[in-house]
């Protein structure tokens, strides 16, 4: 699929063509496990066209405030809830933290706080 852009629908016999981009991610260094023979070659290549290193959120803490700002308007919006502003301790506490979670956990976090209410404003 990935080369000839080409699948067989499941129970199906004919071949379609399909105009898609694959969009991969991991935390791992797929070069480093190419040349330890854990990761098929032929399929990094495939992969490998265009790469976006973006460093985890405790090398970017300068992404935060946004991020928390666009979290509390996303879920805020769904909920039909006044959007509440956070206070400075509040936004200290979350720039402290390394979020090993990324930016994933930080989002989790934003909801979990609008839920309990906990700490804002």
């Amino acid at each position: 699929m990935l080369q000839e852009k080409e699948i067989v629908r499941v129970g199906g016999n004919q071949q379609l063509k399909v105009d898609f981009r694959a969009i991969a991610a991991t935390n791992k260094n797929l070069e480093t496990l190419v040349k330890a023979g854990t990761f098929r070659p032929d399929l990094y290549y495939r992969l490998h066209v265009f790469c976006i290193d973006l460093p985890p959120l405790r090398d970017r803490r300068e992404d935060i405030p946004l991020l928390v700002s666009h979290f509390l308007n996303k879920f805020c919006m769904a909920t039909s809830r006044p959007v509440p502003s956070i206070s400075a301790d509040a936004m200290e506490v979350l720039m402290r933290h390394d979020w090993p979670g990324n930016v994933r956990e930080l989002e989790n976090a934003v909801e979990r706080a609008l839920v309990w209410d906990a700490g804002w404003k």
